[in-house]
């Protein structure tokens, strides 16, 4: 019989968790970094704080996931 271990999961479901929201911030701090003239910044950090939003939300529920079925119901929120 194979079982997973809960707080491992979470482990791999946070780093899976950070690797999503790296990828979606890179597009938006090229734009920063590049400081190009006429760009909204302030929409640039608005789309920024989304993602962090998103993020924190996303954090909590793994956190609270209480089972491995309650775990894999969140990979759907997790895109490759």
């Amino acid at each position: 019989m194979i079982t997973v271990d809960l707080t491992q999961a979470k482990l791999v479901a946070h780093a899976r968790r950070r690797d999503v929201r790296n990828r979606r911030f890179a597009p938006l701090d090229a734009v920063i970094a590049k400081q190009i003239p006429g760009t909204d910044i302030a929409a640039i950090e608005a789309q920024r704080q989304a993602i962090r939003d998103a993020d924190a939300t996303l954090q909590a529920k793994i956190d609270a996931a209480s089972s491995i079925a309650e775990l894999k119901s969140l990979w759907p929120a997790l895109p490759e």
